[in-house]
């Protein structure tokens, strides 16, 4: 088998009851540390592959946040009619994730990779022609089936690319895509649909994925199917424990940064009192903290995975409180963003997480990953619209998110203690 299909066996013998801490490639351990079997060249072009498929995904689901009140003037209805557009694909990740990763379980990775960006690029073109709402929202309701799928398989390609103690950081490499897209690529899209019509934004959109397609098909060797993969054998994840609670942990634990996120804007004018002009600078603050997380966080994962996820739940808890305390004053309200924008230090270290307690189950348990962090996304959003409406003012959703991220980190002790209670045994 080549590299990528023996990841899965490789992953399961590595997993250890804590991964507080992590063998160095000096010392000696029961599994040998593995060289990859491809040019350094040839892997450093698939995690650019796959990182320009994460950037298309970033930009086709954000752009449309800041173009919402072009796409509801051109199908007369109000701005929040059109809002369901967002709910419709992020309803699209979480459904998707799971059923394409368990239907495809007999692909090769190269082929399902390739067919979900053809499925995204085909959705956001017709998207972007989509002749009335209705059809407009159940396209963008299809094109967020790959999503979750495309992120999950790319991180389990990237990671068998690298020896073990650095899987943290080509998941990070791959997850480079989604996080400057937020920096660089919803902007490039809000203001080609600003300038030409939101049609032209996810032609835009289409036209990124079906180059991701083209770069997988040419630098990723082709694979073989994992011996005895079946849909029955990726359900098996769903059998497991720690996969569940490793992935109520994102769900949970992470919902305090969309409740920051999604209502910055009115936070930015009505707490801080701060011109409308400045949204731009504190939305690229939060973008510049996510690159900064995502980089750093994938280094911190590869010396100490648990240590990480644990580290920055606590660190949410206490940031997140003082977002609240603080959101009136400028200068803290921009701190305090870029550091939350900094929380998705964890995704990486989540996403590797995933790939241990899910042994020979790993495509499952790897794209349910981001149907958690998307229903992370609605529970944030509604439990901090929640304190909004019952006036507690905008800066309130801060202590949404500190009470969620000591939630997460309740769960996710639950779940270390259980996994080394199992070792102990």
């Amino acid at each position: 088998m080549n590299d990528t299909t023996t990841f899965a066996s490789s992953a399961a013998k590595q997993a250890q009851p804590s991964h507080q801490s992590v063998p160095q490639p000096q010392q000696h351990s029961e599994t040998p540390v593995r060289t990859p079997a491809i040019a350094p060249r040839t892997a450093l072009l698939i995690e650019f592959a796959l990182a320009v498929g994460g950037f298309g995904i970033g930009t086709g689901e954000f752009a449309v946040m800041g173009l919402l009140p072009d796409v509801a003037q051109t199908y007369g209805v109000s701005v929040p009619e059109a809002g369901r557009v967002i709910s419709a694909y992020a309803l699209g990740v979480v459904v998707g994730a799971p059923i394409i990763a368990v239907l495809s379980a007999k692909l090769p990775r190269k082929t399902l990779l390739v067919l979900l960006m053809g499925l995204f690029a085909l959705g956001n073109i017709t998207s972007a022609l989509a002749p009335g709402f209705l059809s407009f929202t159940a396209l963008r309701f299809i094109t967020g089936l790959p999503h979750g799928a495309y992120f999950g398989v790319a991180a389990l390609v990237a990671a068998s690319m690298v020896e073990p103690h650095k899987r943290a950081r080509a998941v990070g490499r791959v997850m480079l895509g989604l996080t400057i897209a937020t920096l660089l690529g919803t902007p490039l899209a809000t203001f080609l649909g600003q300038l030409m019509s939101w049609r032209a934004a996810f032609l835009l959109v289409g036209g990124i994925a079906a180059l991701t397609a083209v770069l997988i098909a040419i630098n990723l060797r082709k694979d073989k199917v994992a011996e005895g993969a079946s849909i029955k054998r990726e359900l098996g994840a769903f059998a497991r424990l720690q996969v569940w609670l490793t992935l109520a942990v994102a769900a949970v634990g992470f919902g305090g940064m969309f409740a920051i996120f999604s209502y910055i804007a009115k936070t930015t004018t009505d707490t801080a009192g701060l011109p409308a002009s400045m949204i731009a600078v504190v939305l690229a603050l939060f973008g510049i903290g996510m690159n900064v997380g995502n980089v750093l966080g994938s280094r911190m994962a590869d010396r100490s995975l648990n240590g990480t996820i644990g580290g920055m739940l606590a660190f949410n808890v206490v940031l997140m409180a003082i977002f609240s305390l603080t959101a009136a004053n400028p200068v803290m309200l921009f701190i305090c963003v870029f550091l939350t924008g900094c929380g998705f230090a964890a995704c990486p270290a989540v996403q590797t997480r995933l790939m241990d307690v899910a042994a020979d189950a790993q495509t499952l348990a790897a794209a349910s990953n981001h149907s958690a962090f998307n229903i992370a996304n609605a529970l944030g959003a509604w439990m901090g619209g929640m304190v909004i409406t019952e006036g507690y003012g905008y800066g309130a959703t801060g202590y949404v998110g500190s009470v969620l991220s000591l939630l997460g980190l309740v769960v996710f002790l639950i779940s270390v203690a259980l996994q080394r209670r199992s070792a102990a045994a």
